[in-house]
C-alpha cells in the first residue's frame, strides 16, 4: 500500500506539538512501529502544508481534536482517521466548549463521518465515539496503544542513590504522571495525600507551570492544585522530565497512582506496570480495560477510599509485590508490533 501519515504535531509551532507525551508519543511509536514491522509498503510522513504523491491508496490523520479544526475540508483519497478519546464531549460541565467550540464540533463532526475509518485506543472510546458523533460501531476499530521498549524493570544500581539525589527524593513515595484536567482527579489525590501523610511525587510539565489563563474553565483543578500543593509539604512538583530518569522513577516509586474519573486509556498505567510498580487506580472509562485484574480497585469520587488505599500501600509490602509481579504481565499483553498489525488491518478496511 501507498500510506500518507499526517506528522503535522510533530512540527514546532503546531497547535498540539506542547503534547510532548501524548500526540507525539503516539505518532513517533507509529511511525517507527509501521517501518519495522510493515517495511513493504509506502509510507509518506507528511505536514498539511506539503503536497501529497497522486498514486496514494490512503491518508492517516492520526490525531483529532473535537472543538479545533484537525481534519481536512475534502477527502482526495480514502482517510483514516485517529480518535484518541471524546472526554471533553462526555463531560460538557467541566470542558465547556463555548460557542466557536460547539460550532467547530458540528464541522469535525461531519469531517469525522466522512472518513473511511476510524482508529480508537480503546472499548470505551470506540462507544464514545458512536455515540457522540452517531458513526456505526463497524466503521471503528479498537487500537491498543502500549508502553515504549525502555519501559522496564531495572536491575539494582547506582541510579536509585543517584536519582533521589537529583531530585530529592523522599525514602518512600506514590507517584502520579500526567497533566491536570478535571478527569485526572488531582485534587481528591492531593486531599488523599495530605490525610495519609503518604508522600506524593508529580510528574508533568502542565503543574509547575504559572502562565496559563485562570480564568478558562478547563484549568479550574490546575489552579486548585497549585494551591493544594503549596499548603503540602508532603508533594513534590518535579515538572517535565527526561524518559530516562521516569523510567528511574516507576521503579522507585512504591505505587503509582491515577484515580481518575476518566480516561480514554490511561498510558502511564502500562509505563507503570512495565516497570514493576504497582498501580492504584479506577474502573472509568478505559482504565479497567487496560489495568485488567494486575491494579488496586478505588472509587475516584471517594477521597477516604483514595486515602484508606494509600495507607493500604504504604503498609502492606505482600500486596505491593504481588500487584507489582501481576502488572509485568499484564503490560506484555500490549505491545508496538501488534499496534502496527491492527492498524494496518484498519487501513485495510478503509
Amino acid at each position: 500500500m501507498q500510506i500518507a501519515i499526517d506528522v503535522s504535531p510533530l512540527e514546532t509551532g503546531h497547535f498540539l506539538q506542547h503534547r510532548v507525551r501524548g500526540t507525539g508519543f503516539y505518532l513517533e511509536h507509529l511511525k517507527k512501529s509501521l517501518l519495522k514491522y510493515f517495511p513493504k509498503n509506502e509510507y509518506t510522513f507528511f505536514t498539511r502544508s506539503e503536497n501529497l504523491p497522486k498514486n496514494l491508496d490512503l491518508v492517516h490523520v492520526p490525531y483529532f481534536e473535537p472543538f479545533f479544526l484537525t481534519l481536512p475540508r475534502t477527502n482526495k483519497f480514502k482517510t483514516v482517521v485517529t480518535v484518541h478519546d471524546l472526554t471533553p464531549l462526555v463531560f460538557p460541565k467541566e470542558f465547556p466548549s463555548g460557542i466557536k467550540g460547539k460550532l467547530k464540533w458540528q464541522i469535525q463532526k461531519k469531517r469525522l463521518r466522512n472518513a473511511d475509518h476510524i482508529i480508537t485506543d480503546s472499548k470505551s472510546s470506540k462507544k464514545d465515539i458512536a455515540k457522540y458523533a452517531r458513526i456505526s460501531e463497524n466503521k471503528i476499530s479498537v487500537v491498543y496503544l502500549a508502553a515504549g521498549e525502555q519501559f522496564k524493570k531495572l536491575e539494582n544500581g547506582k541510579w536509585k542513590e543517584e536519582i533521589r539525589k537529583k531530585y530529592d527524593l523522599p525514602g518512600k513515595f506514590a507517584l502520579y504522571v500526567g497533566d491536570v484536567t478535571w478527569n485526572k482527579n488531582l485534587p481528591r489525590i492531593a486531599k488523599a495525600i495530605k490525610k495519609s501523610k503518604m508522600q506524593l511525587v508529580v510528574v508533568g510539565k502542565a503543574v509547575t507551570d504559572e502562565n496559563f489563563d485562570r480564568s478558562n474553565a478547563w484549568n479550574k483543578d490546575l489552579a486548585l492544585v497549585q494551591n493544594l500543593i503549596k499548603e503540602n509539604i508532603n508533594i513534590k512538583t518535579l515538572g517535565f522530565v527526561s524518559e530516562e530518569d521516569l523510567v528511574i522513577l516507576y521503579n522507585l516509586a512504591d505505587v503509582f497512582v491515577m484515580p481518575s474519573l476518566y480516561e480514554g486509556f490511561g498510558l502511564p498505567i502500562l509505563e507503570a506496570m512495565a516497570c514493576g510498580c504497582p498501580v492504584l487506580t479506577s474502573k472509568e472509562g478505559s482504565l479497567e480495560e487496560v489495568a485488567g485484574e494486575a491494579a488496586y480497585y478505588v472509587n475516584p469520587n471517594s477521597e477516604d477510599d483514595i486515602t484508606n488505599a494509600l495507607e493500604l500501600m504504604k503498609k502492606d509490602e505482600k500486596l505491593r509485590t504481588k500487584l507489582s509481579e501481576k502488572g509485568l504481565k499484564q503490560a506484555k499483553k500490549f505491545s508496538w508490533e501488534q499496534a502496527a498489525r491492527d492498524t494496518i488491518k484498519a487501513y485495510e478496511k478503509a
